[in-house]
């Protein structure tokens, strides 16, 4: 694993489950991904939709991201698995049905 503008990229037990995020912010390696590789945000798009978010910890992002695709992938992978496993049923759902 190479390391990447450590000041940029924090793996903090505790905050955003251990996974890579911004430091400083509770933006995940993840989310940026998504945002700019499936959702084709550019750059400065992602960097616009957070205070204090900047064009250099977006790129920071992406090139933790592309040193190390198999733990964000694995991590993609986790929610994606989480979300369409069935979970606690909403209240509003149940009001809804009834």
């Amino acid at each position: 694993m190479a390391i990447v503008n450590i000041d940029r990229i924090t793996r903090t037990p505790g905050v955003c489950g251990g996974r890579a995020c911004i430091a400083g912010h509770r933006i995940r390696v993840a989310d940026i991904v998504v945002w700019h590789e499936r959702r084709g945000y550019s750059t400065d798009e992602i960097a616009s939709f957070f205070p204090g978010l900047t064009l250099v910890d977006v790129h920071a992002a992406l090139a933790y991201y592309f040193d190390n695709r198999d733990e964000i992938g694995a991590d993609l992978r986790h929610e994606e698995a989480c979300a369409a496993t069935p979970g606690v049923p909403s209240k509003l759902s149940e009001k809804l049905r009834a």
